[in-house]
C-alpha cells in the first residue's frame, strides 16, 4: 500500500488577481496527524477547502490514494472546517441520525461514532445546550460517519477551554490507530506539537518548511523563521 494518502502538485489559488496560495506541494503520510501551520492568512483554510472540494484550484493538482483527486474522493474524506454543522435543536443522536439516512449508512453507525467521541451519554441534551468541545467532537462524530481515510480538521481547538482541549488532543491522537490521517491546521504551536507527526508550514500561501516537527522552542523559533522569511519577500 502506498505510504502517501495524500499529495498537492505546486497548487495555486487566485481571488481577484491576487494569489493566495501558490506552488504548494504537500505529502502527506498514511496513518500519522499532519499539522498545517502558519498565521492567520497564511492560506491554510484555502488550502484545505481545495483539498474537499470547496474550491477549485487556479493552477496544480491534488492526489489521494495513489491516483488525481475527484469528487467521489469526497466518500473517504471527512471534513470539519469552520463551526460544526449541527441542528442546535436536535440531540446528539438525533443530528447523526439525519446523516445516516441521508448517507445510506447502517444506523449500528451511530454507536459507533458516539464511542469514539464520547458522546454516548448526551441523552436528550439538544446539542444547542452542548459546551463548545462537545459541539467540536460531535462536529467530528459526524465527520467520521462515512467511515473515512482522511480526516480534515480547520482550527479545530478555536474558543476551547483547556479541559476541552485536552478531551480534543487525545481524541485526534487515536486517529491514526483506527486508519484514519489527520490533516490539523492552527496556528497555536503549543497545541500542535502536542499531537503532530509531521508538520508543513505556511506563510504568505507558500510552503516555507516540510517535515518532522521539533519541539518547544526549536517548533516556535522554526515558525518565525517561516513567517520572517515571507514577510522580507512580500516587502
Amino acid at each position: 500500500m502506498d505510504t502517501i494518502i495524500l499529495k498537492t502538485e505546486n497548487l495555486s489559488k487566485s481571488f481577484k488577481g491576487q494569489k493566495i496560495v501558490e506552488d504548494l506541494s504537500l505529502t502527506i503520510p498514511r496513518n500519522t496527524v499532519y499539522g498545517l501551520l502558519g498565521p492567520n492568512g497564511a492560506g491554510k483554510s484555502t488550502t484545505l477547502k481545495m483539498m474537499t472540494g470547496m474550491l477549485r484550484p487556479s493552477t496544480g493538482k491534488i492526489f489521494f490514494n495513489g491516483h488525481e483527486w475527484n469528487r467521489n474522493d469526497l466518500h473517504d474524506i471527512g471534513v470539519l472546517i469552520e463551526t460544526p454543522p449541527l441542528y442546535e435543536n436536535l440531540t446528539a443522536r438525533e443530528n447523526l441520525k439525519v446523516r445516516t439516512i441521508a448517507l445510506g449508512l447502517p444506523a449500528s453507525r451511530i454507536d459507533e461514532v458516539l464511542r469514539i467521541v464520547d458522546l454516548t451519554n448526551t441523552g436528550k441534551k439538544r446539542a444547542g445546550q452542548f459546551s463548545l468541545g462537545m459541539k467540536q467532537r460531535l462536529g467530528i462524530a459526524i465527520a467520521l460517519l462515512n467511515y473515512p481515510k482522511l480526516l480534515i480538521l480547520d482550527e479545530p481547538t478555536n474558543g476551547l477551554d483547556p479541559i476541552g482541549i485536552q478531551e480534543l488532543r487525545k481524541l485526534i491522537r487515536s486517529f491514526p490507530e483506527l486508519g484514519i490521517t489527520v490533516i490539523l491546521s492552527s496556528h497555536i504551536l503549543s497545541e500542535v506539537e502536542q499531537v503532530v507527526d509531521e508538520i508543513g508550514i505556511i506563510a504568505g500561501g507558500k510552503l516555507g518548511y516540510q517535515g518532522a516537527a521539533p519541539q518547544g522552542q526549536e517548533l516556535e523559533a522554526l515558525f518565525m523563521q517561516v513567517v520572517s522569511a515571507s514577510r522580507k519577500a512580500g516587502n
